[in-house]
């Protein structure tokens, strides 16, 4: 009897069930952790997306069935509430200011997602479904919330092997993105000293995120969800009325909302679904959206230079994408190498900013081409 019961006690410990799979997934959730820490890559999501792929590879646990915490936790990733509330404490961090001091530069940040629509193709070419190209594409826009909250609408099986391809390349961009830069542009171009424009004013700044929530969900209905919550995130933070509530969704609320993120798409990362070659083809094809979008922005930034006679750099166009602020970072950074007198980085911040209204516009018209809704 005594000999039964350890029988079943040890049948029950997750070392019974350990596979080869959950072993090389928890060195994949292991590894990310140690990237995070030690070279500081999008440290705020990897380690809780790291964290999240061990406890949902430990067998045994319970946490993914029923009532168990990642089953629950789920649900804020089923429902689309964590990527809109993610959005909600990104508007109250953003400074449309730049923006609408220029305008024109919104140009950037619709070329930034040019990556979207060309690999969405190449994963129809490859013999990816409809939805699954729609998921993959949208990878290029460097928007990890947008490409979970359409993942989890299109290709819900895809949800793991997308949101890791979003975040790493993310966190690479001061890797992966000097490199086309530099092929893309001349020293002149690199050189250009941008001046400083007009003030904005704080009813311009009070009025963009209502009328852009207006014409947003006029055009694109399916955008609402998350530029309304970016929009009302800003409107918070400029109307300067409700300062505590803006520094909590600043602060606080954002944080927490990134940490359970984090672990819910991480406990997506289950080896039965995520070691599979399909796997390896979407971060490959994530890496290629994320360049064509990087390169389409850049691009753009050389049309700008030459139609403006040399008065836009075209470094800022990479900021083109929705990797805020890091893509604006290395844009600036780069122009201080060929110029320790630039100072792009305003600049660079307004292209980034278009780029983050812009990501969840575009994602929502492939969303639209998809389901026709």
């Amino acid at each position: 009897m005594l000999l039964d019961k350890l029988l079943v006690l040890a049948q029950s410990t997750g070392f019974a069930s350990l596979s080869a799979g959950h072993i090389v997934m928890l060195a994949i959730g292991i590894g990310l952790i140690i990237i995070a820490i030690t070279k500081e890559y999008e440290p705020l999501l990897l380690v809780p997306i790291g964290f999240g792929c061990i406890l949902a590879n430990l067998p045994n646990t319970g946490l993914l069935e029923g009532t168990g915490l990642l089953k629950i936790l789920n649900f804020g990733l089923e429902y689309d509430l964590y990527p809109a509330l993610v959005f909600l404490g990104v508007g109250a961090m953003i400074d449309f200011g730049p923006l609408l001091a220029n305008p024109s530069l919104m140009l950037l940040g619709a070329a930034g997602q040019i990556g979207i629509f060309s690999t969405f193709l190449i994963a129809l070419g490859l013999g990816f479904n409809l939805k699954e190209a729609g998921s993959i594409g949208i990878i290029g826009a460097a928007d990890g919330p947008t490409a979970i909250f359409m993942t989890q609408k299109l290709a819900p099986h895809l949800l793991g092997p997308v949101a890791v391809a979003a975040y790493s390349y993310m966190s690479l961009v001061p890797i992966i993105q000097p490199p086309i830069m530099k092929f893309l542009t001349t020293k002149q171009e690199r050189s250009v000293v941008m001046r400083q424009w007009r003030e904005v004013s704080k009813a311009e700044r009070i009025a963009f995120p209502i009328i852009v929530t207006i014409l947003t969900a006029l055009a694109v209905p399916s955008a609402v969800p998350l530029t309304g919550t970016l929009m009302l995130g800003n409107l918070i933070r400029e109307a300067a009325v409700v300062d505590r509530l803006s520094r909590t969704l600043q602060e606080g609320f954002a944080n927490i909302v990134s940490a359970l993120l984090g672990i819910s798409v991480g406990a997506t990362m289950q080896a039965n679904i995520f070691l599979t070659k399909q796997t390896l083809g979407i971060l490959a094809l994530g890496l290629a959206a994320f360049i064509g979008g990087s390169a389409a922005g850049v691009l753009m930034g050389k049309v700008m230079y030459r139609v403006t006679g040399g008065k836009v750099n075209p470094l800022i166009g990479s900021a083109g994408i929705s990797a805020m602020p890091m893509a604006a970072r290395v844009s600036h950074m780069m122009g201080r190498k060929e110029n320790p007198n630039n100072f792009l980085i305003m600049h660079a911040m307004a292209a980034n900013v278009a780029g983050q209204l812009a990501s969840p516009i575009a994602a929502a018209a492939v969303f639209t081409l998809i389901m026709g809704r």
